[in-house]
């Protein structure tokens, strides 16, 4: 009897080390200098403050604040376009846009990929979208994890999963206590669907429409795949400019992150006892890419409403007083914006 070796069973650990070999370079690109570089180390280092008193934050009460997220079915539109760059930055928006909205700043992020077979060129695509995604947040590649799993996923399947950790002065923190009536809802505009509600999109455009991903959608002037696959838009920066310029809690009161279960949803999960949302449907305009979905399955506007962010990604609930110097702040930084509803009694 021959004997048995893990490449037999489907873990080649040479390719595995050509795998590894491409990563450290786009990690560093990463690296702020709060970054303890441990090459080849068990764990990443991170420092909470810097040395120089330039860039000293000082804390006082910091608060860390956690995120975990995925990417979801949206990895399976990646997979027939044959494009694995993009859906890192899904996957490093998910989390550090609901970091931000405890008003956190995103320190760092770690990444974990699980992978049937080792596959360099592959992992150095998503790797890159996770890098591009963390330059965009302002946070630290710091280190992740790759599994090789050959009897777990089919050839050519992988998933990913993101972890990221941010901080707050707990002064600072937002956690919507503060929200009264008579608040403004802004809503910022999202790049498509973000990466949520992929099994119904997939169901639509492949198995109801029977679409391919190269197909030319003339209203959307994209093909089929591109207009899927556009990355989520990571909100930290312009809300962190909007949060340095507003330091104080009677200015922004609440932070939701649109995700699964939509707009209405997400919103009242931040609302203190006693109080809901007034949301004006005509205050925004909704990107075609919904409509497109909603015409093609047949979708009720209930059920588009519950599964899609239909073109906000994130709102804020804010003084009425400031709402409209936020506003121009958020078009400042080439972030659209609408004032969408208003909180009320009851």
């Amino acid at each position: 009897m021959s004997k048995a070796t893990y490449k037999d069973a489907g873990v080649d650990l040479e390719v595995y080390a050509q795998s590894m070999a491409r990563l450290p370079k786009l990690m560093h690109r990463t690296f702020s200098p709060r970054t303890m570089k441990l090459d080849g180390g068990f764990a990443g280092l991170f420092r909470l403050d810097f040395d120089s008193p330039l860039f000293a934050r000082r804390y006082e009460d910091p608060v860390l604040v956690s995120c975990t997220d995925g990417v979801g079915t949206k990895l399976k539109v990646a997979q027939r376009c044959g494009r694995h760059d993009t859906v890192g930055i899904d996957l490093v928006a998910m989390s550090v846009n609901d970091a931000i909205c405890c008003g956190a700043e995103p320190l760092f992020f770690l990444d974990y990929v699980a992978m049937s077979h080792d596959d360099p060129p592959l992992l150095e695509q998503i790797v890159r979208g996770i890098s591009d995604g963390c330059l965009a947040a302002d946070c630290d590649l710091l280190g992740g994890e790759t599994a090789i799993m050959p009897d777990l996923y089919q050839r050519g399947d992988y998933d990913l999963a993101g972890f990221c950790v941010g901080v707050v002065e707990r002064k600072n923190l937002i956690d919507g206590r503060a929200i009264t009536a008579g608040d403004t809802l802004i809503g910022l505009a999202s790049s498509g669907l973000h990466s949520n509600g992929y099994s119904l999109a997939r169901k639509v455009a492949f198995d109801l429409a029977s679409l391919t991903v190269d197909q030319l959608v003339e209203e959307l002037g994209q093909t089929v795949g591109q207009a899927l696959l556009a990355p989520t838009r990571i909100y930290v920066q312009p809300l962190r400019q909007v949060l340095s310029y507003y330091k104080v809690k009677t200015v922004v009161h609440g932070i939701a992150h649109i995700t699964g279960g939509g707009l209405r949803e997400n919103v009242e999960r931040i609302l203190p006892p006693g109080l809901r949302i007034e949301i004006d449907r005509q205050a925004w305009p909704i990107p075609p890419v919904f409509s497109w979905l909603q015409r093609l399955g047949e979708i009720e506007d209930d059920e588009m409403a519950r599964v899609f962010n239909m073109g906000v990604g994130m709102v804020l609930v804010v003084s009425s007083y400031y709402a409209e110097a936020i506003q121009r702040t958020l078009r400042t930084a080439d972030v659209d914006n609408w004032q969408i509803g208003t909180v009320v009694s009851g």
